[in-house]
């Protein structure tokens, strides 16, 4: 993605920032949507996981806080959140993009909201349309930097988060 594709940019100082900007990005997301979360190792991409997973409503019965391990080891963990099924992928071990498809990648693209670590380890697999969200360290130890890509669908979507 190009600079002409920037949607917005926002620096957190602390993950409490972090999970403040994810509870306002949850309510613009639907079925189908792809978000490539793209950055360093302990940058933030699983604590930003975390935050949006916590920011949908719990289902009925289900405490409102979910416990959301990085899905190193496991690849996938799939969250019922009220009406909405995310998929969160940790593609780090990933050796070809086809073994995506045994974790279900197709289905999660269709029925669910996709956040997916390591999005370069999907290639060909990575739909189009997706949201980037790229996630680098800021100025001073807890600080972070998150900067939405997307094309034009994305950006009159999400220009309200924005203005």
């Amino acid at each position: 993605m190009t600079a002409e594709n920037l949607i917005g940019e926002v620096a957190f100082a602390d993950e409490s920032e972090t999970r403040n900007f994810a509870h306002r990005l949850a309510p613009f997301l639907k079925e189908s949507d792809v978000l490539a979360l793209d950055g360093d190792l302990g940058a933030g991409k699983t604590a930003f996981s975390r935050a949006l997973i916590n920011a949908f409503p719990a289902m009925d019965g289900m405490e409102q806080i979910e416990e959301v391990p990085s899905p190193t080891f496991t690849l996938v963990q799939i969250y019922e959140r009220a009406e909405r099924q995310i998929w969160h992928f940790d593609l780090y071990r990933l050796e070809d993009p086809e073994e995506a498809y045994e974790l279900g990648i197709e289905e999660a693209f269709t029925e669910g909201i996709s956040l997916i670590e390591w999005p370069d380890r999907l290639g060909f697999l990575m739909p189009r349309g997706h949201l980037l969200v790229k996630l680098s360290y800021g100025q001073g130890e807890t600080a972070r930097s998150l900067k939405l890509l997307g094309d034009l669908k994305w950006r009159e979507r999400l220009d309200p988060l924005f203005s």
